[in-house]
C-alpha cells in the first residue's frame, strides 16, 4: 500500500509513473517508478526537489494543495538529473522570488539545463554541514558527490531526524507496488549507483553520525522502520561484498547448445549440494537483473558461445556492464563453446583481467559445438571445484 504520510509539517508531493517503459531509456521497470518530492511547512517553506516532466501537472497540483495558499521561500536542489530537476524553471517562473539552494557544483551545472533570470541574486550556496533554519525545522547539508552525480547532496532535518537521501536508498517501482524492497532496490543500486561504491561508503560513514528516524529518498518508498536493515544492505552493496552464498550462471547461447550445457552444469551443482544456483539466459532476460545477480552471489559461471572470432554479443555486453560498475571480489568459472575456433574463453578472461580481485577457477571448459563425454567430465570437475570454494 502507498504510504506517503511523513509528519504534520512535512508533506509528500511526488507522483507515481506507471506508464513509463524504460527508466533512463534503458532499465525495464515493470512496476513503474516514483518521483519523490517533499514540502516542509514552517515559518519559511522549502520544496525538496522537483520531479520529472512526465508528471509535472500532477506534481504542481500536489504542491498547490500542500502550500494551501502559501508561497514557498526555498527550492532545495539535491540532484540535477532531469527526473528530479526538470521543473526548476517551472517553479522559478511560478514563484519569482523563490531562492534556489544548492552547492557550488549545482550552480556550475544549472545553466546547462536552464536560463534562470537573476540566478546570482536568488542562489543560496551551501557546503558541508551548513544549515538552513526554516523555523522549527533546520536542514543540515551533507555533500555526497558521485552518488551518483558530482553535485549530489543530501539533507538531514534535525528536529524530526529525517534524512532526505537523494538517489541513495532508492528503488524501482511505484509507491503503491506491493513487492519486497530488497530485490528492486538492489537492481536499482547496482545498475545506477553501483560504480560509486567508495563514494557511497563515504556517505554511509557520515550518516552513521546522525540519529536518523526516517529516510526519504527521491525514488521508492519512505523508509520508517528497521532502518538498520536498509543501511546494512547499502553497506554490503557499496563495499562490493557478496550478499549471499550462491552461484550465478550467466549464459549467452546462439543455437541452444551452450544453454543446454549450462542447464546440465546447474544440475551438477545442485546434485553436489549447492543450495542456491541461478541461471540467466543473457539473450532473453533483463541484463539489469543479471547485473544484480552477479553482484548478489559470491561465485559466478560465465558460459558463452564464440562469435566472429570473438565473444557472443550478449556476454560481451554483460561483462562490460560489470566492468563499468567496478565488479570485484568474486570467484569466476568459464565455459566456452565453438565449432572450429573457440575464442570466447580468452575474450572473457581478457575482460575479467581488467577487474579487481577476480579469482578465475580452473578448469576452463571448452565445448566443441555440443556437449560430449570429454567436455562433460571437465564440467563435472569445474562443478566440484567451484562448490568447494569457501
Amino acid at each position: 500500500m502507498k504510504d506517503t504520510n511523513i509528519s504534520k509539517n512535512i508533506i509528500y508531493i511526488g507522483a507515481d509513473d506507471k506508464d513509463i517503459d524504460l527508466f533512463e531509456s534503458q532499465y525495464i521497470v515493470p512496476n513503474g517508478i516514483s518521483y519523490n518530492s517533499y514540502l516542509i511547512r514552517d515559518k519559511k517553506i522549502a520544496i525538496m526537489d522537483t520531479i520529472d516532466n512526465r508528471k509535472t501537472n500532477e506534481w504542481l497540483k500536489n504542491l498547490e494543495i500542500a502550500l494551501d495558499g502559501s508561497i514557498p521561500d526555498y527550492l532545495i536542489i539535491s540532484h540535477l538529473e532531469p527526473d528530479h530537476a526538470y521543473n526548476i524553471d517551472t517553479i522559478v517562473k511560478k514563484y519569482p522570488n523563490i531562492k534556489l539552494v544548492g552547492n557550488d557544483k549545482t550552480f556550475a551545472f544549472l545553466p546547462q539545463f536552464f536560463d534562470i533570470p537573476d540566478l546570482e541574486k536568488r542562489k543560496v550556496v551551501v557546503k558541508e554541514n551548513d544549515t538552513l533554519c526554516l523555523g522549527e525545522h533546520t536542514l543540515r547539508f551533507i555533500m555526497s558527490p558521485m552518488v551518483h552525480w558530482p553535485e549530489v547532496m543530501v539533507e538531514y532535518e534535525e528536529s524530526e531526524k529525517i534524512l532526505f537521501s537523494a538517489d541513495a536508498f532508492g528503488k524501482f517501482g511505484t509507491l503503491d507496488t506491493d513487492e519486497d524492497w530488497t530485490c528492486e532496490a538492489r537492481r536499482y543500486y547496482f545498475n545506477i549507483v553501483g560504480k560509486y561504491g567508495t563514494q557511497v561508503q563515504m556517505l554511509l560513514k557520515k550518516c552513521l553520525t546522525l540519529d536518523i528516524q526516517m529516510i526519504c529518498p527521491l525514488h521508492g518508498p519512505i523508509l520508517k522502520n528497521n532502518l538498520e536493515y536498509y543501511i546494512n544492505k547499502y553497506d554490503i552493496w557499496s563495499s562490493y561484498k557478496p550478499e549471499d552464498k550462491g552461484i550465478f550462471i550467466a549464459c549467452s547461447s546462439i543455437h541452444g547448445n551452450t544453454l543446454n550445457a549450462a542447464n546440465q552444469f546447474k544440475n551438477m551443482l545442485e546434485e553436489l549440494g549447492e543450495s542456491k544456483v541461478v541461471l540467466s539466459d543473457l539473450s532473453r532476460e533483463d541484463i539489469a537483473e543479471a547485473v544484480e545477480d552477479a553482484f548478489r552471489y559470491d561465485r559466478i559461471i560465465l558460459a558463452s558461445s564464440s562469435y566472429n572470432f570473438g565473444l557472443f554479443t550478449p556476454m560481451e555486453q554483460f561483462l562490460l556492464h560489470l566492468k563499468e560498475r567496478n565488479y570485484q571480489n568474486r570467484t569466476v568459472g568459464i565455459i566456452e563453446n565453438g565449432t572450429w575456433a573457440p575464442t570466447a574463453g580468452k575474450c572473457m578472461r581478457d575482460i575479467l583481467n581488467e577487474m579487481k580481485d577476480i579469482n578465475i577457477i580452473e578448469p576452463m571448459v571448452t565445448i566443441r559445438s555440443t556437449l560430449n563425454n570429454e567436455s562433460k567430465i571437465k564440467l563435472e570437475e569445474l562443478a566440484k571445484n567451484i562448490v568447494n570454494i569457501k
